[in-house]
């Protein structure tokens, strides 16, 4: 990555500002579009923890490398991210990932890597203690991950309803918390809420948000050897995980239920939005429901073909969302009215 320099070092005001706009512009669409509503109190700490989980994710899923290999590389990065090993044993960890990433945009991630680190060194010390909690949290479920589905050729499915849960805590519901402390320690007046209480709802926020994914992805998950619905339930249904893609219909009810626990977590989202006192927080917290519900609603639409195509929210309508929350500043109403219209229709 090309980064200005003065005198032979390295500007990292510049190596950020580059990492926060193209790389992470590269990497996520909706992402990137409620990072950019945020102050640059919060813009800084939360792009660069999703950049790192981002990096993480993406060495956990690269294909062509063993999944032993892969599961000790992500111990020796979290390492590096909790500083107990240097940038250039990083570098060398991933030099064999780098060239193996399908994506352009990966690719470039898996690079900037030592830059990542380089400015989570130079982050405050509390955003940075944070962002080291939460990508703990998160490798660990990524190494969870590739533990329970370690056999591509062999559908597995997660055994219980709280295994479903503690995965969708570890890599998304622990990020509802961490936006939770940075919030309440950088924006005066974050909430009508109790910390407290705005901890337990961001938690549910982001295991619903991660839930929603495991819904729409299900179909290519099972394709590459991956259940996350609970075997117990198939088990109820008299299913068996190799049955799911071909009778689908008989899947509709365990799917359906599952359907219904992440509208509930979105609206633990939407509480939690409508208590932030300040309106650029509110839009970029809540984007994510509004996309999030209208996800749900064209999954439900599909019903079991779903399983066979790819869901995602047109671009279209995501600008639209926007220019909506634009427009009414955010307002509870407005944003109670965006919520309700993406769900239904």
């Amino acid at each position: 990555m090309t980064t200005h320099t003065v005198a032979g070092v390295v500007d990292p005001g510049h190596r950020s500002q580059t990492l926060r706009t193209a790389i992470l512009r590269s990497v996520s669409r909706s992402f990137y579009l409620s990072i950019r509503f945020l102050p640059t109190q919060l813009r800084e700490p939360i792009a660069l923890a999703y950049l790192l989980a981002r990096a993480t994710d993406s060495v956990a899923d690269t294909q062509g490398i063993s999944v032993p290999v892969r599961i000790e590389t992500l111990k020796m990065l979290s390492d590096g991210i909790q500083g107990k090993s240097s940038r250039d044993v990083v570098v060398d960890l991933i030099a064999a990932f780098v060239p193996l990433q399908e994506k352009t945009s990966e690719r470039q991630l898996l690079e900037s890597l030592p830059d990542c680190l380089g400015w989570l060194s130079q982050i405050e010390q509390a955003d940075r203690n944070d962002i080291r909690g939460v990508l703990e949290k998160i490798t660990h479920g990524q190494m969870l991950d590739l533990q329970r589905f370690d056999n591509p050729q062999e559908i597995r499915a997660l055994g219980t309803a709280a295994d479903l849960d503690e995965y969708t805590y570890l890599v998304a519901g622990c990020v509802g918390e961490f936006w939770t402390r940075l919030c309440f320690r950088h924006v005066r007046n974050f909430a009508r809420l109790s910390e407290d209480e705005m901890l337990a709802l961001g938690k549910r926020y982001g295991m619903a948000l991660q839930l929603i994914n495991v819904l729409r992805d299900a179909g290519p998950d099972l394709r590459a050897g991956r259940c996350y619905f609970p075997e117990h339930e198939l088990n109820a249904a008299r299913l068996a995980t190799s049955q799911i893609l071909s009778e689908p219909e008989r899947f509709q009810p365990i799917y359906r239920t599952w359907l219904e626990k992440a509208k509930a977590g979105l609206e633990c989202g939407m509480r939690y939005s409508r208590a932030i006192e300040n309106r650029r927080v509110r839009t970029a917290t809540v984007l994510p429901a509004l996309i999030g519900a209208r996800t749900l609603s064209l999954l439900a639409n599909a019903g079991a073909a779903a399983l066979q195509c790819t869901i995602k929210v047109p671009r279209h309508e995501v600008r639209a969302m926007i220019l909506r929350l634009a427009v009414s500043f955010a307002s509870r109403r407005a944003i109670d009215a965006i919520f309700e219209r993406a769900a239904m229709r």
